[in-house]
């Protein structure tokens, strides 16, 4: 028997060309990529922090979220095909770099999973008022990581449909708490003062990290990149009107739950699900608990899929270039989704879970996740604008590179819910560590295995 010919692979890279579908076109990539940016879970952090967050909302905006579109929207350009982060770096830095910065981007988002699910399922049993345990709230977010993963798995003309719901979702529950704001201001004033300047405390510090962070998230778009039409005309369109459109919907909804409670009485996990009660019960409206807890729902069933999938491509590309075991390029013969790469972070995420919550309460466990996915998820974006740099973009990309360093130094700070600090920090430098340790195990048995390129 002839043995079969290998992939049609692009001139620069050793990846596969042809085998993703272009499935995406302005809408949906503007929706995939607000999907993977708006996340209701910090609005109730930065409320936390108090008015003083709104204020962070836009000079992140101005100061990161602005770099960032400009650094995407040319490396996408520059460098066309899957894997869209690992590609950039590859090609400005060499094969160590991308797969060092791919790697630990991959982790930083593994890390994410679990406490997304946490935050997103566990204000859903508080809104729902599901008697609580550590079980059932562990149950729930499996549940969540992997109907959120199975769904893209299956294809992108389904999971799509997954992002689209969870970004319309999210800003419907936007819109539906300042709408409630408006309605509980006008019936009793507002239960916090906007003063609009930052406390700069511990907490402050904090935030601010967790604020950067959750106005990340557009170079997902960019991994997509063998998935969209016209990607040269669609990629700069889509990623400043999600860009716009997330600093509105951020700083909008934090104004609003500040009106609805004081930042003491907002919780970093269950925020959204008191900022509910509270409404309902000034309004005399209890059928809002449950149409809010299926929001929250709903918008983080859309930002595990749109992230997972966005994610899963960079250890594809990885593969492709041999850099990781043949595994992970391969394709599903039906769904046409790198299925490997998809089960492989549902396994991480589901590691991290469990083992995160060894030694410790729930919320400090979850303030833990918190922190190691700051780190290890900001860490890439020195890169990224790097890259920009490269690209020409200086000025962004020297603004992109003052704000993550600021961020990731404020995440090493414990809040004020950690009680045993040792625990706290040696965690994160052992998470750390960890992660890039296997990074460079992992590259290294490959480098042995064959001759990766100078």
């Amino acid at each position: 028997m002839r043995p079969r010919p290998p992939p049609r692979t692009s001139a620069l890279y050793l990846q596969p060309v042809t085998e993703l579908r272009r499935e995406l076109g302005l809408r949906d990539l503007t929706l995939f990529a607000i999907s993977g940016m708006m996340a209701t879970r910090w609005i109730a952090s930065a409320a936390h922090a108090g008015p003083g967050s709104i204020t962070l909302w836009l000079l992140t905006a101005v100061m990161f979220v602005v770099p960032l579109a400009i650094a995407v929207a040319a490396l996408t350009v520059k460098y066309p095909g899957a894997g869209g982060l690992y590609l950039w770096t590859r090609g400005d830095f060499g094969p160590w770099q991308g797969f060092l910065c791919s790697w630990v981007y991959w982790m930083g988002i593994a890390a994410w999973f679990p406490s997304a699910a946490m935050f997103y399922m566990g204000a859903a049993l508080h809104a729902l008022n599901v008697p609580g345990s550590r079980f059932a709230l562990l149950a729930a977010s499996l549940a969540a990581i992997w109907i959120g993963l199975g769904t893209n798995m299956v294809g992108m003309n389904i999971g799509k449909w997954t992002e689209n719901l969870g970004g319309a979702s999210g800003w419907v529950l936007s819109a539906l708490f300042v709408l409630l704001a408006a309605l509980v201001w006008n019936t009793r004033g507002a239960a916090t003062p906007l003063h609009i300047i930052p406390k700069w405390n511990w907490d402050t510090l904090s935030s601010w990290a967790t604020i950067v962070y959750a106005m990340s998230g557009l170079e997902l778009a960019g991994m997509m990149g063998a998935e969209v039409r016209d990607p040269a005309r669609t990629f700069p369109r889509a990623g400043w009107i999600a860009s716009i459109g997330i600093t509105v919907f951020y700083s909008s909804a934090t104004i609003a739950l500040l009106v609805l409670l004081p930042p003491a009485r907002i919780s970093d996990l269950n925020g959204l699900a008191e900022a509910g009660d509270e409404a309902a019960r000034v309004l005399h409206a209890l059928w809002l608990v449950p149409v809010i807890a299926l929001l929250v729902v709903a918008s983080g069933m859309g930002q595990l899929g749109g992230i997972g999938t966005g994610v899963s491509r960079l250890p594809f590309a990885a593969a492709a270039d041999r850099l990781l075991p043949e595994a992970f390029a391969r394709v599903h013969p039906r769904w046409r989704t790198p299925h490997v790469s998809i089960l492989a972070l549902g396994a991480v995420a589901t590691f991290l879970l469990v083992a995160i919550q060894l030694g410790d309460t729930v919320r400090a466990a979850y303030q833990e996740l918190i922190s190691l996915m700051v780190i290890t998820g900001l860490l890439p974006y020195l890169y990224i604008f790097g890259s920009s740099w490269k690209a020409g973009h200086r000025l962004s990309a020297i603004s992109g590179w003052a704000i993550i360093g600021v961020a990731i130094a404020c995440a090493v700070v414990p809040t004020s819910e950690i009680g045993t600090v040792w625990l706290f920090e040696g965690k994160l430098a052992a998470g750390t560590l960890a992660v890039i340790g296997s990074a460079w195990m992992v590259y290294r048995r490959q480098r042995n295995i064959i001759k990766v390129p100078k």
